[in-house]
Order: C-alpha cells, then sequence, then structure tokens
C-alpha cells in the first residue's frame, strides 16, 4: 500500500517537472518571434534559438488573426487562427473581389494583392486586434477612395500609379501597427459588361479609323513620290537634252573652226606659193569642180546649161593652170 503510494507521488511529481520544462523552454525558430507576458504584462520578445522562462508567471501572448484564402472551389473562405509565434518573413494577402465606384459612377470590381512583413512583433500584437483583418479594411477603404478619385478610362491605363499611391498611404497608416508595407498590385480591373462591350466597340473603330489613316497616307506619300519621280526624270531628261545640244553645239563649232583655219593654211600655203595672185580664185575654181559632177548628173540631153558665174570658172581654171606651170 505504502509503495503504491509512492509511486503515486513519484508519477505525480514526475508529471509537474515535465509541464514544468514544456512551460519554461521556448525553440523559436529562424525568423520567427513569440511575445512574452510576465503576469499579463509585456515582458520581452524571444528571438530565433531556445529559451527558458518562468513557468506559470511568464506565458507567451496568443493572437487570433483571421486569414481569408482560396477553397478547394476557388471562392475565398475565411478561417480564425491561433497565433503564438509571429512571423516575419514577408507574407501576402490575395483580397477577395471588390465593388469600387469611379469618378464617372461606373461600377468595377477589383482583386488587389498586399505584400506585408511584420518589423515590430509588440506593435503586431498591441496596437492593433486583428492585424491581417485591420490590413484588409484599410485597403479597400483605400482603394476606394484612390479609385473613386479618379474616371474609368484613367483607372485602366494607370495601375502603376494606383499600385504606388496605395503602396505609400498604406505603409504610413500601418507604421504604428509595427508592419511595412511592401508593394500593393491590382490582379484584376473588370468594368461591367456593357462598359467592355461598348470598349470593344470603340477599340475596334479606333483600329479601323487608324487603318484607313495610314492607309491614306501611304497612298498620299506613294502619289508624292511618283510625282517627284517623274518631276526628278523630266529634269534628268532636260538636262541630258540641254547637255547633249550643248556639246553637240560645241562639236559644231570646234570643227568649223577646225575648217577656217585649215582653209586658213590653204590661203596662206596658195600665198606664198603664187605671190601677188588671188588665192580665192583658186579656193572659188575648186569649189566648182566638186560640184561640177552633181551637175553633169542630172543632165539629160546633150546641151548642158552652165551658170551665169561661169565665166569665173574659167578665170579659176587659168588660174590654176599657171599655179601649176609656175610650180613646175
Amino acid at each position: 500500500m505504502i509503495f503504491e503510494l509512492s509511486l503515486f507521488l513519484f508519477g505525480i511529481i514526475f508529471l509537474g517537472l515535465v509541464v514544468f520544462l514544456i512551460k519554461a523552454v521556448y525553440l523559436v525558430n529562424q525568423s520567427e518571434a513569440i511575445v512574452i507576458q510576465r503576469l499579463g504584462r509585456f515582458h520581452r520578445i524571444l528571438a530565433p534559438g531556445l529559451h527558458f522562462v518562468i513557468p506559470f508567471v511568464d506565458s507567451a501572448h496568443v493572437c487570433f488573426w483571421t486569414f481569408v484564402a482560396h477553397n478547394e472551389y476557388g471562392k475565398y473562405i475565411r478561417f480564425v487562427r491561433v497565433m503564438r509565434k509571429i512571423d516575419l518573413r514577408e507574407s501576402v494577402y490575395d483580397f477577395p473581389k471588390q465593388n469600387v465606384i469611379t469618378k464617372d459612377n461606373v461600377n468595377i470590381e477589383i482583386n488587389a494583392l498586399l505584400y506585408y512583413q511584420i518589423t515590430d512583433p509588440k506593435a503586431a500584437v498591441y496596437e492593433v486586434s486583428n492585424l491581417p483583418e485591420a490590413i484588409e479594411k484599410l485597403t479597400q477603404t483605400t482603394l476606394r477612395n484612390v479609385i473613386g478619385s479618379m474616371d474609368l478610362d484613367e483607372t485602366l491605363v494607370s495601375r502603376d500609379f494606383i499600385n504606388g499611391k496605395l503602396q505609400v498611404i498604406l505603409d504610413e497608416a500601418t507604421d504604428k501597427w509595427g508592419v511595412k508595407i511592401n508593394r500593393v498590385e491590382l490582379q484584376e480591373v473588370n468594368p461591367p459588361r456593357d462598359i467592355q462591350v461598348a470598349m470593344e466597340k470603340q477599340m475596334r473603330a479606333e483600329r479601323d479609323r487608324r487603318a484607313i489613316i495610314l492607309e491614306s497616307e501611304g497612298e498620299k506619300r506613294a502619289a508624292i513620290l511618283k510625282a517627284e519621280g517623274d518631276r526628278e526624270s523630266r529634269v534628268l531628261k532636260a538636262q541630258g537634252i540641254a547637255e547633249s545640244t550643248i556639246l553637240e553645239a560645241e562639236g559644231q563649232a570646234q570643227a568649223r573652226l577646225k575648217i577656217i583655219q585649215a582653209e586658213a593654211q590653204a590661203l596662206e600655203t596658195i600665198q606664198k606659193a603664187i605671190p601677188g595672185k588671188d588665192p580665192l580664185a583658186y579656193m572659188i575654181a575648186q569649189e566648182y569642180i566638186k560640184t561640177l559632177p552633181e551637175i553633169l548628173k542630172d543632165a539629160t540631153g546633150k546641151t548642158i546649161l552652165f551658170p551665169y558665174e561661169s565665166s569665173g570658172l574659167m578665170g579659176s581654171l587659168s588660174t590654176i593652170k599657171t599655179l601649176f606651170q609656175e610650180t613646175k
């Protein structure tokens, strides 16, 4: 009986020691932190590693945070997670789609992603009761304010501007919660179906207009190039004709100059051969002799008609005869 009682007491003491050790030892993983309270008040933050605390006096603060996730059907569901260890890594929060009204009263659906990181576990635990839900509600209201100040067309083409503005506003608002907002991304911006149809029609009309303009500009450019080509062709042709005429005239002038020079040399030679005689008579006689076969070729009878100046021809022939005799 005494042995059984001793064994029972030993078991109770051993169980108490195990519970004491469990309550006294905390193992914190990398990129995690635990907020320790002593008698209900903040005591310290446990960094990664092995730590010992006073059992039943020191205890880890427990948080009940609400998160949103996709289920197997692609729907958003909310669930509550009991948090004793605070994750210090960058986390992504996928918000459900929400309806937002633009400045021109168009109701659009927007789905956003938010990347945040807890930098101060103490502030994340004590400055706000439910950190993920607070970030979600703050993001939704801020998104409504930002989109509400913009038109639909401006909203569709200003995603980078909206992301940057949301990131700045949310980062300033969540700084006292010990949270750093690293980035905000708009996944989807979906206007109503009738607006989408109207936008598609407008886009097709704009594309058709651009195609017509481009085609007209192409035809205009082609006509201009053709006209310029014709003009340049005519100019080049005229330049070619002008240059050819100039060259021909220059050639004829040079030929005449050569003939005149040759005749001058011939006259000078004749003048030297028969001093005191007129060399023009000799030259005229040569021209008559050259044209005489042409006159005889057209003769049809035995009678040959000579022009009135044939007496000059006879004188020229006598001059040639005298010239030959003197040269002998």
